[in-house]
């Protein structure tokens, strides 16, 4: 309720002088006050804010798991290559190691 001027008058008149005019300035700190408080329609609108700045969120995170995914595809393919070489190099190396030895053998005979 604002503070009129007859309203104001009624205060000075049954507080007293000082009394009334701190009650006065109280029920203005109030009314200033009332403009801070946020309504229902603030809060729906930041509700709405939220939620579409949430589903941009998710739409974004959508997005960079595909890409790790990807990513982690194509890590994949490379170690199997590289464990396939390894594979094919360490045959070749334990029979060129065992033609060594079996050659030596031959030679030491």
């Amino acid at each position: 309720m604002p503070v009129t001027p007859r309203l104001s008058q009624k205060l000075h008149q049954t507080l007293g002088g000082q009394e009334g005019a701190e009650f006065v300035n109280w029920m203005h700190q109030m009314d200033a006050r009332a403009s801070d408080v946020a309504t229902h329609a603030d809060l729906a609108e930041l509700r709405a804010e939220l939620r579409a700045d949430i589903a941009e969120l998710r739409q974004e995170m959508r997005v960079g798991f595909v890409k790790i995914h990807e990513e982690m595809a194509h890590l994949e393919i490379r170690f199997e290559r590289r464990f396939g070489d390894l594979i094919k190099w360490s045959f070749v190396f334990w029979v060129g190691a065992v033609g060594a030895i079996a050659a030596l053998a031959g030679v030491l005979r």
